[in-house]
Parts: structure tokens; sequence; C-alpha cells
């Protein structure tokens, strides 16, 4: 079977952020240093433990319009997140986050569906309808940022979208925990953020393709 060359471009175009082997690609939040120790690479799978000294970790490169995929799963209780659109200068309030939780076990699913899994976090929440895995089992995510325009999607489907910069997501960011942070949810070129909060979480596949 022949494959185009408008298909074999965009497969080309697919780029892995996470070579299975090492970080390689990615550094300390706010730093030029490498990660911290708590992040390991075993068997082709990225793993930050429970407790262990890892760390917020960025990539070394800036996207701008990206179809990012990911594979991820979480221990029981455990929450962890992917940031996108960051600007470092913020510190605490760096960028939106794509929410990964125990939606059934960790306490801050309680508070609403804007904070459990695949929501923009504390802003907007995603579909009633979406499709989570348990704890341990592994799901996979994807954010497309093209112009203004983002989506969130939960294995297979599409969860949530915004417009960045419009009255109805400046209105949802002005309720939330965000308010006070100058320049949240505006389109910039930024690195990809994981998040470390203190759970355990694993990766196997995080790749982009720049649109």
């Amino acid at each position: 079977m022949k494959i185009s060359a408008l298909i074999l471009l965009a497969l080309a175009a697919i780029s892995p952020l996470f070579n299975g082997k090492d970080l390689t690609g990615w550094r300390a939040f706010n730093k030029q240093t490498p990660p911290g120790e708590g992040w390991k690479v075993e068997d082709g799978i990225l793993i930050k433990p429970a407790k262990a000294p890892g760390g917020n970790i960025v990539t070394t490169e800036s996207f701008t319009d990206y179809e990012l995929v990911w594979e991820w799963k979480i221990a029981e209780k455990g929450n962890n997140g992917l940031k996108y659109l960051i600007d470092e200068k913020r510190g605490g309030a760096p960028g939106p986050e794509y929410q990964m939780l125990d939606d059934n076990g960790h306490p801050d699913a309680k508070v609403g569906p804007k904070r459990q899994t695949a929501a923009l976090y504390d802003i907007i929440p995603p579909s009633a309808e979406k499709v989570l895995k348990a704890p341990g089992e592994w799901n996979e995510s994807k954010i497309i940022v093209k112009g203004n325009h983002v989506e969130h999607w939960l294995n297979g489907a599409k969860v949530l979208s915004y417009e960045l910069g419009s009255p109805e997501l400046k209105q949802a960011i002005a309720a939330s925990k965000f308010k006070t942070a100058v320049g949240f949810g505006e389109k910039i070129s930024g690195p990809i953020m994981i998040t470390d909060h203190m759970d355990e979480v694993a990766y196997r596949v995080i790749k982009i393709r720049p649109l």
C-alpha cells in the first residue's frame, strides 16, 4: 500500500519529547540544570515515585502551535499535571494545566469537576462523558494549540475547548485561583511542563507535532 507524500510529511513532523532512554531535552523548571534525581527512566518509562525529590520539569525547547500527545498513569489517590504556554517568570502560575488525577480517590477531586482529570485546572471542567481509566492503568491525553484555539482530549475523545484571550476565558480565570496572574490565559510561545506533586506518576509516550 502506498502512503501519500502528505501523510509521510505529517508522520515525519511528529517529534518525541521523551526518548525512552533518558531526560535529554528536559531541564528543571526555572533553572538551566538537569531534572531532579527523583525522575527515573526504567524499561522505556519515565517514572517519578511518590515523595522522590524530582521537582517540576520543562522542555528545553519552546513551542507555539502544536498537537501534544502523551500516555500516563498515576497511583491511587495520585495527582499530577501537564502545563503549557509556559512563562517561567510567573513562578507559581506559569501556564494552563491539563489536570491528571485519581478522580475517585484524591481529595482535590471533591472540590468539583474543574479540578478533575482533563480539566483546564480550576478554570474549565471536562465533559461529563469523559472516559478515565483506573489508577495504575494507562491513559492517553492530547492537547491541541492552534492560534488562540485550545482543545483537551482524553482517551480518544475531545473533552473541552476554549479560546485564549476570549471574554469567556477571562471570566473563568477571574473566578479561579489564577485571577491575579498577569498574562495567564494569553497566547505565548513556551516550553511544556510536567509537574511534580510528590505522588507516583509514569509516562511512556510524550510526543509533539508542530502545526
